[in-house]
């Protein structure tokens, strides 16, 4: 049987004007399965569905706050750098993957996004609109737990817990719910942890980063082998 081929969305890094990507996202989605495939940022809309045809999931990554223009607000001062390019590729992207009902997995910014793309808003800014004694922006090593989630029974039935601890890097995150997602999981302070889209096969989306806790979590394991698996 051929190997589900997953498209990555590239990461972006200004001071060097290039592309460029964490072999984490890579070494999880072959370790389980997969054949991961870098793509391109500068993708025309009307391109997206040729850019898709070679693959059977996708996998939206973290990086860029998104733009506030997307969910309807002004840009405030907390906000971080933008990228308009990963922006653009990600809509045309999603939508793509939804009418073809794809596997998507979102991680970090990617569950961001694609509550966003469902008519979702953000905190532009934890620390400042949603202050709390839960730690959201953990430091290095990025594989170590920094605070719990409580799972929905969807995430138990894959994950075989109620409670998991989880990495954690981002100060942005969900506000209200986009149409069409289920949350799936939610930190003690109430922060979205994680959601999947309501009758999609698989578009689930988490907001730690199990690309980085892959080789020392199972749980990070069976959700990357779960995703491929769908795909």
């Amino acid at each position: 049987m051929a190997k589900k081929q997953i498209g990555v969305v590239p990461l972006w890094d200004e001071e060097k004007n290039s592309l460029w990507m964490l072999p984490n996202y890579l070494d999880a989605i072959r370790e389980s399965g997969g054949i991961p495939v870098i793509l391109p940022l500068h993708v025309p809309p009307e391109d997206a569905a040729q850019v898709l045809a070679g693959c059977d999931g996708l996998l939206m990554t973290g990086g860029h706050d998104i733009s506030p223009a997307l969910y309807g607000q002004e840009k405030k001062q907390t906000c971080g750098a933008l990228c308009e390019a990963r922006d653009k590729l990600e809509q045309a992207l999603y939508r793509c993957a939804v009418e073809r009902d794809m596997g998507v997995l979102g991680i970090c910014r990617g569950i961001q996004m694609v509550n966003v793309l469902e008519g979702g808003t953000l905190y532009q800014d934890l620390p400042t609109e949603h202050p709390s004694g839960v730690e959201h922006h953990g430091k290095p090593p990025y594989d170590q737990v920094i605070h719990w989630v409580n799972l929905r029974p969807a995430f138990r039935e894959l994950l075989g817990t109620e409670r998991l601890g989880v990495n954690s890097y981002h100060h942005q995150a969900i506000r209200e719910l986009g149409e069409n997602l289920e949350i799936l999981a939610q930190a003690e302070d109430g922060v979205v942890e994680a959601v999947r889209r309501r009758n999609s096969r698989f578009i689930w989306a988490v907001q730690w980063h199990p690309e980085f806790s892959f080789w020392t979590d199972d749980s990070s394991r069976r959700l990357f082998r779960a995703f491929v698996d769908h795909c």
